[in-house]
């Protein structure tokens, strides 16, 4: 895997979060916590895309193109 580093600042109280994650939970690293976080944070968006992108469906096309369909002889 490619990696990069950054250099992040987060409130105290965060960082605190961060730790206690990390000995909890058993991560190697905070670095793997903020990946936890943010591949989260990347599935929730995710989320969001398809069910917008599925209220876009337009129901009556399901109707239209199987319109007839069951009275043909294959």
């Amino acid at each position: 895997m490619n990696v990069e580093k950054l250099s992040i600042s987060l409130a105290s109280s965060l960082v605190k979060f961060v730790e206690n994650y990390k000995q909890n939970k058993g991560c190697k690293s905070r670095s793997q916590v903020i990946e936890e976080a943010l591949e989260l944070l990347r599935n929730r968006e995710l989320e969001a895309a398809y069910r917008e992108a599925s209220a876009e469906i337009d129901n009556d096309w399901d109707v239209t193109v199987a319109d007839g369909l069951t009275d043909e002889t294959w």
